[in-house]
């Protein structure tokens, strides 16, 4: 029997799932770290937080599995995207914290790079837009800010990575440094069309390649977990971004087919096969994946603010003790009487991409409680995808025939239907919601034989909950019209 441990190290926590050779859960655990928020529109986290959350996390799950470290076959890692690491070779020690995917300290700097026209050729080589939330940005700006961190990574001295890679070099003991195609093609470094480190941008960014890691296949066996770390030379045979990894986990195998992921942010991906597809409505083109030498793009759409509203209702107003708890609150309302949240906490991303935007409630009267707040924001999360869809179809998708979806807050029934009536289409979750650690899994696993072949991943495919949308065409265009004027007030607030 053929165990593979997935790693999954997500933004507000670390989770370690066991799976066996039917792709079922044996064992799981997650432990939560701190989030750091040194100055407005600033996040970050201690990159020892990340590591010993998910090593113990590892550990736990072996245990709890009743398993023996040599009985695993393949470990695969999927990260939260983008976050930056910067660390000493020679010691391991991290030169500055991790500099979180949601942070805004790098806008007027991409903002300097718009003006010098650089947009279009970040475009053109990256597929993606000139924003703070990719990763070339964070690097740049440890470099000129940390003492000392420039002459030392001139002199080959420092490492980057996203935590993918960070994860790696701990679990070798420092003997790998890498990463794989699709989290490489979030660093706004990488020619998404060679899958190579670019000079030109590089020398944009004035970042010295001897700092970035190797680039890997995602499947595949590209090193090996020191005994010592979990208590067997375990192959790591799978790496992946974690909304690449939902994709694959969803089985969404095949250009046209799309997944959704309610997570911390919010993120659409939609297949297009090895067809590099450039969007005109402010899309990302990514890399989905590259097994056995082929490479899967993706159409793509990331919403900053997700599950992270309901955790802002829990800790920021207080109105919930639990995330679970905003279903019910939200149910006791039928509707939210007109309120709107556009939840630019950490600006808007696609297809808007407006870092000085902020988050904006507007529509209150005397009569608005605590409920009609928890609905507004749980259709925020729903309405924000709406945004993706339409921008999707605008560069030329064909239209959803379902959405499939995943992520903790998919099993939330009632942003489900909210989701279903706002895109007048079926929401479809799957049996296994946790897809992110599951599509790692079967990236792993299929490296190191304990899966056959992505075509026999589709029959482990089930579903959980299917929802059917309820809404008039009316009053869901009456709602989408509101939303975009509350969208507007919020736009370039931070900038006023």
């Amino acid at each position: 029997m053929g165990f593979i441990l997935a790693l999954d190290q997500g933004t507000t926590s670390s989770r370690a799932i066991v799976f066996n050779e039917r792709a079922q859960v044996v064992a799981s655990c997650q432990q939560e770290f701190e989030q750091i928020f040194p100055k407005a529109g600033w996040v970050e986290h201690r990159p020892a937080d990340i590591w010993n959350t998910q090593l113990a996390c590892a550990r736990q799950a072996i245990e709890k599995a009743g398993i023996q470290p040599s009985d695993i076959a393949g470990i695969g890692i999927t990260n939260q995207r983008e976050t930056t690491v910067v660390w000493n070779r020679n010691t391991g020690a991290p030169v500055y914290n991790a500099i979180v995917w949601q942070d805004r300290r790098t806008a007027l700097y991409c903002d300097k790079l718009r003006e010098r026209g650089k947009a279009a050729l970040i475009r053109r080589i990256t597929g993606l837009e000139l924003d703070s939330y990719f990763s070339a940005t964070k690097v740049n700006w440890i470099l000129d800010h940390v003492d000392g961190a420039r002459a030392q990574a001139e002199a080959g001295e420092l490492a980057f990575g996203t935590i993918d890679s960070w994860l790696i070099w701990n679990l070798t003991g420092g003997q790998v440094h890498g990463t794989d195609t699709s989290n490489a093609s979030r660093s706004m470094l990488l020619n998404i069309k060679t899958r190579q480190w670019d000079q030109e941008l590089l020398a944009l960014f004035d970042i010295p390649e001897s700092m970035l890691p190797q680039v890997f296949e995602s499947s595949g066996v590209f090193a090996q977990c020191e005994a010592s770390v979990l208590g067997s030379p375990i192959p790591i045979a799978g790496v992946a971004g974690d909304q690449q990894a939902a994709t694959f986990g969803q089985t969404a195998f095949q250009p046209g087919e799309a997944k959704n992921t309610y997570g911390t942010g919010c993120f659409m991906l939609l297949n297009t096969g090895g067809e590099l597809v450039e969007s005109r409505n402010r899309l990302l083109t990514t890399v989905g994946w590259t097994v056995n030498g082929k490479t899967s793009y993706m159409l793509e759409g990331s919403v900053f603010m997700a599950g992270a509203v309901v955790q802002w209702l829990r800790d920021g107003l207080g109105i919930i003790e639990k995330s679970a708890d905003v279903q019910a609150l939200a149910a006791s309302v039928p509707n939210t009487d007109g309120v709107c949240l556009v939840p630019a906490f950490a600006g808007l991303g696609a297809p808007h991409w407006d870092p000085y935007a902020r988050g904006t409630l507007v529509g209150m009267t005397r009569g608005t409680n605590r409920a009609h707040i928890a609905r507004a924001a749980l259709e925020s999360i729903a309405l924000q995808t709406v945004d993706l869809v339409q921008a999707m179809q605008r560069d030329g998708a064909k239209p959803l025939r379902e959405l499939r979806v995943d992520g903790g807050a998919s099993n939330n029934n009632l942003l489900m239907q909210i989701q279903a009536d706002l895109l007048g289409v079926p929401v479809v979750r799957p049996t296994v919601t946790e897809t992110t650690a599951l599509g790692a899994a079967y990236l792993a696993g299929l490296a190191v034989g304990v899966f056959e072949s992505e075509e026999s991943l589709l029959a482990n495919w089930q579903v959980d909950a299917r929802f059917e949308p309820k809404m008039s065409i009316d009053e869901r265009g009456a709602l989408l019209d509101r939303w975009h004027r509350a969208v507007e007030r919020s736009k370039g607030w931070a900038d006023a």
